[in-house]
């Protein structure tokens, strides 16, 4: 079997060559709208699913995000939504430490973001429908469905614009954690053992255009295998999660730079 150079993007199935690209291609959502819903909940429960290095980072807070991404530069300018569980967490290696998110789960609604996003970032990405939120009398809603069963319904209501005060603690909240992570795990053949263990930082960029602030509310559904075999324990895992307290939810109309090239995705250690 010939190797492929190692300085060309290939991807499953590689003996077509390089991943096709075009000079228009870029890391940049253009138009993004997304809903940002934030809870407090058990930190002895969240912190099972944190593999080590990662370990939880003061509060244990889980962030729901919805986004609904269109005008997406490497797909020609058509778009998908997804849904990304996210937990604050540090990452201790043995060369660097990191203070940040780590991603639990990400569901979207479109094969090619998912799988580059797998193979190439590490986030554990898997598929649902997602479709476009809705807005009825000012209460924003999205949620998730696969095989035709509710994983997980969002909601934020009470909009209005955020104070000086709040953007200041925001900020000063967001300094220093500024790294998304995750653990890219792909199984050996068969799917026992592991073929490639490493943790993963793939840093963006965001140009908030309008941001409000709102209530949130998130109802994660406890399912059956029947209903969802490939994913039932994680809707589950993260449904057993108890909601202590909820924090200021966000609704945001944004641009997203997945590529800064300062700051690539690689591999944490």
């Amino acid at each position: 079997m010939r190797d492929l150079p190692v300085n060309q993007p290939f991807a499953m199935p590689a003996h077509f060559g390089p991943r096709g690209s075009d000079a228009r291609a870029s890391g940049w959502y253009r138009d993004v709208t997304m809903m940002v819903v934030s809870y407090v909940t058990d930190g002895e429960k969240l912190a099972l699913y944190l593999p080590e290095p990662f370990s939880l980072d003061e509060e244990p807070v889980i962030t729901v995000v919805y986004a609904c991404n269109k005008q997406v530069d490497w797909l020609a300018g058509h778009g998908y939504n997804l849904i990304g569980v996210h937990a604050n967490a540090r990452f201790d290696g043995r060369h660097e430490q990191l203070r940040g998110t780590y991603t639990l789960a990400m569901w979207e609604n479109l094969t090619d973001p998912i799988l580059t996003g797998r193979e190439l970032q590490g986030i554990p990405k898997i598929y649902a429908d997602i479709p476009e939120h809705t807005v009825n009398n000012g209460c924003w809603h999205a949620e998730a469905r696969h095989f035709d069963n509710s994983i997980v319904n969002l909601q934020v209501d009470d909009l209005r614009p955020p104070t000086a005060e709040e953007i200041a603690e925001s900020t000063a909240a967001q300094q220093g954690r500024d790294n998304p992570m995750a653990w890219r795990y792909m199984p050996a053949i068969g799917g026992f053992g592991s073929s490639v263990s490493e943790a993963t930082t793939f840093p963006s960029e965001t140009h908030y255009h309008d941001v409000q602030v709102g209530s949130g509310s998130v109802a994660w559904q406890k399912l059956s295998w029947e209903q969802n075999p490939t994913q039932f324990h994680i809707v589950n895992a993260i449904q057993a999660l108890p909601v202590i307290e909820y924090r200021p939810a966000m609704v945001a109309r944004c641009s997203v730079n997945l590529l800064v090239p300062d700051r690539l995705p690689r591999a944490i250690r």
